[in-house]
């Protein structure tokens, strides 16, 4: 079946949900989710959207920008950052006219609280910035946007995935999509689509990430040759509840609470002297596993499940059932630990990708020499780049309404210029013929793929990472690519058979870890969140420049693109 839309959105996050508000306004617009959009990551945000609104104290979106090109150790796009910063004010702003119930001060102001690597006047100290709904802002997005979107007669198909891109020369023309419900594969015509399919995580063993965050829009077009940027830099967030992964959020920690090793010392006092346990989210990482390393964790049965301690018991209960009660709930749940009596067992976690499909300021998919007529991505999935080498706490959240209400406008007024191109709609007849390979015959369960990949990923490509290491990571994934060409199904059902959707995920994240493996065993230095013990200082003279990583059947080759340092020089990052 060929449908016909003026804008097609693919993911039902913040992002996605946003640009299908905004598109919505001129264009006949369909989002195309694999999940109920409810369901969708956005949801899963804890701690706040940043935003230099002034409502506790003084700040300035200036402030906000610099915050974010230091802490992603000068591998922003300083203009990309201003446009973040300065938006995001008023961006907040129409959440809260659109109905999203933000906390607020005792004056009725929207409330703001710490957060790690947001500053006042340049780096003088900690700032309150981070606009939230006690901990669940993210949840909070997601229902204004979703209820927006019903209200403007966006249409949903739900539980359709999409698996393969529609180019005509540059420019786009189309995806093909897999229906869950019936086994059947259909092609959505488009004048533009816009791709918002959030992270991919699930790369890694121990991750925040939802089991539906595997890369499907970064694969989808990197198959279908486009480069992705940046992507050995990958986030693991200091505080995830041990073994599991399930963030804690950093507003814990603006809200006061302390990290403690095993000896019970405040040891962020020897990392970070200034912003302590609100450093960014990479220098705190790598405290904690240099505490960990050097014998000061708490023990688990391995090394690698050794953890330390996140305290809250000090802030009072009051404090901890009104400010963070899902955090509260979560480990009681799963802990069975009260924090407001006793601290939290946590560990680094792999969190938020801060490379992916590169764009420019209005989402459009620019590789730096060729810019795709009516292909825009935005939210995780994209690489603006505003994150750099390391995302800001809160920043996440910003990306996603900014960028994707920009990318949302731009879209609106393209569409109104083109007609729609030409499209194969063979194509459909061949991902079909795929499919039922895959159940016809006989061969491997994906499963063991599956957890080498995200064994060996978090092992050699994790918090700290070396040559060797890398290499292995890089020839164990090649040799799982080449035995997933005989994975095939069990069950053989048309409908809502989710073991073809488990193969066509794993072929994402395969494809993207080996991009990630080779990309960061190509960067030979350290810089946010890619560290490396044998090349550990930044080298700017080198590798001031973003990865452009091709994908090209077993092999990734790799180019270079020049960093906007027009506004701020850079400079050693000291917190």
């Amino acid at each position: 079946m060929v449908y016909e839309f003026d804008a097609v959105i693919v993911g039902a996050g913040g992002a996605g949900l946003y640009a299908a508000l905004e598109a919505g306004t001129t264009a006949k617009t369909a989002v195309i989710s694999k999940l109920y959009p409810m369901r969708s990551h956005t949801g899963a945000a804890q701690g706040g959207i940043g935003a230099a609104l002034g409502n506790v104290e003084e700040d300035k979106p200036e402030w906000h920008a610099f915050d974010t090109v230091k802490g992603g150790d000068y591998l922003v796009d300083q203009e990309a950052a201003r446009i973040l910063a300065e938006e995001a004010v008023q961006t907040v702003y129409d959440l809260e006219n659109r109905g999203l119930p933000f906390s607020r001060t005792p004056e009725g102001r929207i409330a703001q609280r710490r957060f790690g690597g947001h500053t006042r006047n340049f780096g003088e100290g900690p700032v309150h910035r981070s606009c939230y709904a006690a901990d669940r802002t993210g949840n909070m997005i997601l229902q204004t946007l979703y209820q927006q979107c019903i209200k403007n007669d966006v249409h949903f198909f739900d539980e359709f995935q999409v698996v393969e891109l529609l180019l005509d020369g540059t420019r786009c023309t189309g995806v093909v999509v897999f229906e869950l419900k019936t086994g059947e594969v259909h092609i959505f015509r488009a004048k533009a689509v816009l791709f918002a399919t959030g992270g991919f995580g699930r790369m890694f063993r121990i991750t925040s990430n939802a089991l539906a965050n595997t890369g499907d829009g970064p694969a989808v077009l990197a198959r279908a040759g486009i480069p992705m940027e940046d992507m050995e830099f990958f986030q693991f967030h200091p505080t995830g509840i041990k073994g599991m992964g399930i963030l804690i959020t950093e507003g814990v920690r603006g809200e006061g609470g302390i990290l403690l090793n095993s000896k019970g010392e405040r040891f962020m006092e020897r990392y970070a002297p200034t912003m302590l346990d609100l450093a960014p989210r990479d220098m705190v990482s790598r405290a904690i596993m240099t505490e960990i390393l050097e014998g000061r964790g708490v023990r688990g049965d391995r090394e690698i499940d050794d953890w330390v301690m996140l305290d809250a018991s000090h802030l009072g209960r009051d404090v901890v059932e009104s400010k963070i009660p899902d955090i509260a709930d979560f480990c009681r749940t799963y802990l069975a630990i009260d924090p407001a009596e006793e601290p939290m067992p946590v560990q680094p976690t792999a969190h938020y990708a801060m490379g992916g499909i590169p764009t420019d300021v209005h989402g459009r998919v620019d590789t730096g020499g060729t810019v795709y007529e009516g292909l825009y991505a935005a939210g995780e999935c994209a690489c603006v780049s505003v994150h750099g080498a390391n995302r800001l706490g809160t920043n996440s959240l910003v990306d996603l309404v900014v960028f994707g209400r920009r990318a949302g406008k731009h879209i609106a007024e393209y569409v109104q210029n083109v007609t729609h191109g030409p499209v194969d709609e063979g194509a459909a007849q061949a991902y079909s013929a795929r499919v039922a390979k895959l159940k016809t015959e006989k061969g491997k369960h994906p499963g063991p793929i599956y957890r080498e990949m995200q064994s060996v990923m978090t092992a050699k490509v994790g918090v700290y990472r070396n040559q060797s290491n890398m290499q292995e990571a890089i020839d164990t994934i090649r040799k799982l690519r080449e035995q997933f060409q005989d994975v095939r199904v069990q069950d053989t059902a048309d409908n809502f058979n989710t073991e073809v959707l488990a193969i066509l995920e794993l072929e994402n994240l395969l494809d993207l870890s080996l991009i990630t493996a080779v990309s960061a065993e190509n960067r030979k230095e350290s810089r946010g969140a890619h560290s490396r013990p044998d090349y550990p200082d930044r080298d700017d003279e080198g590798w001031l420049k973003h990865t452009l990583a091709r994908l090209d059947g077993d092999k990734v080759s790799l180019d270079y693109k020049s960093v906007d340092v027009g506004i701020w020089e850079p400079k050693p990052r000291v917190y």
